[in-house]
């Protein structure tokens, strides 16, 4: 019998990432993700996913200024930015600059580590950069130029809102970015391996990642929880009535329950914690007020009903992106920008033990058919 979504089935082995979903476990490289959130950076779990370890303060450095000297665009792209409609999905312009970038790379079919780990580190580096010089083109607005002194989640944060955010707002990018870094063979990780088992090159394995991210199954969740709060929010109706009536009719509440988990999304608690400090010291925490009432109403109902259900890292990394001044329908691009270093790293174990991914299918259509002439059909 089939596998229906290949639940269940181990395609393969990796030291990256497990996740035990019955106890609301996450560890990368053996570390546990809460661990990692509370006292790493982006930039340290990129060296971890990378090179199967945390780094010192010289490989830190090292490796910062490395992502430094990659992060401005090439004209081209950046002219082909501009030249892209105004409306255009902040996902499909990231998949097409990725895409694009492999044209301009002359190595660009060179699989050997130095190439693999070079490629790596750029696409970290360039996509942040495309996705705010792409938000404020089609705000009006001039691409401002990335600071080498500034680690990832500062510059993004600098680009897309042309100042330096504080220290707070910057260690909520950057928890942001450490969370949603690596989690196993999830869709468009599997998608990026898929492509890479072929030989194909890297950029085109993360244009199959970002392809497969764009779907809203995959990484669009917090945007439907946002579009979710602000509904309550307009309406006027209580979110104990609101929860109540979507449960009632069969509607799905947004950013409770998970594929894989079945207890706490470890990552969901973390984002909470900052997400209570950002919107204290903006003065704005209306959509944490909501969020928290819509988690205590859900926990009642399922509790009526002999069932538990959890929110996930969605729940909150909505309000948590909002307040950070990210438009909605970038939250998926910020998605892509922080998994690329964990699809880079798949990539490193895919061409480094490599065999074609060919799966096989249950054939359940007919047989015997017999082929009639043209003129009796």
């Amino acid at each position: 019998m089939a596998a229906k979504g290949l639940e269940g089935v181990v395609v393969g082995q990796s030291r990256l990432s497990w996740i035990d979903g019955a106890n609301g476990e996450l560890i990368y490289g053996g570390y546990d993700i809460d661990d990692l959130a509370r006292n790493t950076t982006f930039e340290e779990v990129c060296y971890l996913l990378w090179n199967g370890a945390l780094p010192n303060q010289q490989q830190l450095d090292e490796l910062s200024r490395e992502i430094a000297a990659q992060r401005r665009l090439r004209p081209e792209i950046l002219e082909m930015i501009r030249a892209f409609p105004g409306d255009a999905d902040p996902m499909a312009v990231l998949r097409t600059v990725t895409s694009a970038l492999g044209m301009y790379d002359p190595n660009a079919d060179d699989n050997s580590e130095p190439e693999l780990r070079r490629k790596a580190i750029l696409l970290t580096a360039q996509l942040p950069t495309a996705t705010a010089a792409y938000d404020r083109i089609r705000r009006g607005l001039e691409p401002v130029e990335p600071r080498d002194e500034l680690g990832t989640a500062a510059n993004f944060l600098y680009m897309l809102n042309g100042e330096e955010a504080n220290e707070t707002r910057i260690r909520t990018m950057d928890v942001a970015l450490v969370l949603h870094a690596e989690h196993g063979m999830n869709a468009s990780t599997f998608a990026a391996r898929v492509t890479a088992g072929t030989l194909s090159d890297v950029y085109s394995a993360i244009t199959s990642a970002i392809g497969t991210l764009k779907g809203p199954s995959h990484g669009g969740a917090n945007v439907e929880v946002m579009n979710m709060l602000r509904e309550i929010d307009e309406s006027g109706t209580s979110p104990k009535e609101w929860v109540r009536e979507a449960l009632g009719s069969g509607r799905r509440v947004m950013g409770f329950g998970h594929r894989v988990y079945k207890a706490t999304d470890p990552r969901a608690t973390v984002l909470r914690e900052l997400a209570d400090k950002i919107m204290a010291e903006a003065g704005e925490t209306r959509w944490l007020d909501l969020s928290d009432q819509i988690r205590t109403v859900m926990g009642e109902e399922m509790e009526a009903k002999g069932k538990k259900i959890y929110p996930n890292v969605d729940f909150f990394s909505a309000s948590v992106y909002t307040t950070l001044g990210i438009e909605m329908d970038l939250f998926t691009a910020v998605f892509a920008m922080a998994r690329t270093p964990g699809w880079t790293a798949h990539l490193f174990e895919q061409y480094a033990n490599n065999r074609l991914i060919r799966p096989e299918a249950e054939y359940v259509g007919p047989r015997g058919l017999r082929v009639k002439p043209i003129a009796e059909r």
